[in-house]
């Protein structure tokens, strides 16, 4: 690493309350202070639910009867949030950059906790507007009113929360990044998956309106001072090195392992491979969030109970994090493209397996699928970028592939409730879905690391 690149790294953000020294020095621990990274950011990655599409699927059909909008309204008023939070990533992804990961942690975590106050208050608050409107205007009032409270909790949570500290986990390993983040990604996954029931508990305890209030005290009192306390933004900042240890191990035969330099934005989005990696996530993250948001309506076409499909999730966590940890085991030792295939032929088995869930295997490719590509999206998410472009400007590069995500993942909801309301059934939206992963399957063959085609020392 060239001397200006450590100079940027090592560059403090703010003030004492912010340098790494503060309140205490981790690099005088006993063990490596990257595994206390990732506890905490994966921490941060589980108070992200609320923001998630899996956040608000038991709201979904609460939603549509307390403000008294359609499905196709409320998916355009998530759709509206979503994309809109997600064109504001990749300006956030470069603050990112200018802050550092604790700072903006704490940011997000503070955000997070008062849009969860506001979502809680969104149907009063619509009615009380509404009321003072002519009543032509009130259905408007309540889609202006939701529409923002997904773009807040969709940009806090999901988007930048979620991206501060996944980047932190890969600012601090290099060749453990894969395991460290495999690590994280179990317990994400675990958590996602019960999250549904987690949150329909609450909901059922407390009604909706008191679940978001829980929600947000605990990511006041909980994430936003654990943030603070924990996370550090890079370990070069307080005289440590990525690993703990100079360690090489198979950056020695595997190109893919080997960083000869940092990529601008600019330079990275000039590449066919971070089009294709980003395509493949931003699908998955369309039809996965779809699904999601849309899964009690699925399940009442296919004959299923709501409790029957929320017990899906948990199969389907586990081969998740199986997947999640064997990425993580075996990617030092492998090209990240063939990693790619593997996660787009399980979204093919999973779109099959939805759209034929009540007929024979049905069920089983549903789950065994989207477990293989649920874990592969979250491993692969977090190795790409870094190994790819380096990590001096992993906000601006991770910002607008979170954006694409976050985008996508905005249309997914609104397309599949609108095939619905259209035919009457989700049948030639699911039919699509098996398609563009097929496609994404065969272009990810030539997906090649840039690294790659570089002499060290450019």
């Amino acid at each position: 690493m060239g001397t200006d690149k450590l100079q940027h790294l090592q560059n403090s953000h703010g003030s004492k309350w912010w340098r790494g020294v503060f309140p205490f020095n981790p690099a005088g621990w006993p063990f490596f202070y990257g595994w206390v990274i990732v506890s905490a950011a994966t921490l941060g990655m589980l108070f992200s639910i609320p923001g998630q599409t899996m956040g608000f699927s038991v709201f979904t059909d609460i939603l549509m009867s307390e403000l008294g909008l359609s499905r196709v309204a409320l998916s355009t008023a998530y759709c509206v949030g979503t994309v809109a939070s997600g064109l504001t990533l990749p300006r956030l992804g470069r603050l990112l950059d200018r802050w550092g990961e604790r700072k903006t942690a704490v940011a997000s975590s503070l955000a997070t906790s008062l849009v969860l106050f506001y979502l809680s208050a969104a149907v009063p608050l619509s009615r009380w507007i509404g009321a003072r409107l002519p009543e032509s205007l009130r259905m408007a009032v309540a889609f202006a009113v939701i529409t923002l409270g997904f773009y807040l909790i969709r940009a806090a949570a999901q988007g930048v929360l979620t991206l501060a500290c996944r980047n932190a986990i890969c600012k601090w390993f290099n060749y453990r990044r894969g395991f460290a983040l495999s690590v994280s990604g179990a317990f994400v996954s675990s958590g996602f998956s019960v999250a549904p029931r987690f949150l329909d508990g609450l909901v059922e305890r407390f009604t909706y309106q008191g679940a978001w209030i829980a929600l947000g005290l605990l990511t006041l009192g909980v994430m936003t001072p654990l943030a603070w306390f924990f996370l550090r933004d890079h370990p070069e900042s307080i005289g440590l090195r990525m690993d703990g240890a100079d360690l090489m191990g198979p950056s020695r035969v595997n190109l893919d392992m080997q960083i000869h330099r940092d990529f601008r934005l600019e330079e990275a989005v000039r590449t066919y491979s971070f089009w294709v990696f980003n395509l493949s996530f931003a699908f998955y993250a369309f039809y996965a969030t779809a699904f999601t948001f849309h899964i009690v309506s699925l399940g009442g076409e296919f004959g299923f109970s709501k409790a029957l499909l929320l017990r899906l999730f948990l199969p389907m966590a586990a081969i998740s994090v199986f997947t999640n940890l064997t990425y993580g085991w075996i990617n030092p030792w492998i090209r990240l493209k063939y990693l790619l295939v593997f996660l787009n032929v399980g979204a093919v088995l999973g779109a099959w397996g939805l759209l034929n869930l009540n007929g024979p295997h049905g069920v089983s490719a549903y789950v065994i699928g989207n477990g293989i590509a649920g874990g592969g999206f979250v491993s692969l998410t977090g190795i790409v970028w870094p190994r790819f472009y380096g990590r001096l400007w992993l906000g601006a590069i991770g910002g607008l592939a979170m954006s694409t995500m976050v985008v996508a993942s905005g249309a997914g909801p609104l397309v599949f409730g609108w095939v619905a309301q259209a035919w009457g059934t989700y049948r030639p939206v699911l039919l699509a879905s098996l398609f563009v992963p097929v496609s994404l399957g065969i272009l990810s063959f030539w997906a090649d690391n840039p690294q790659r085609r570089m002499q060290i020392g450019d």
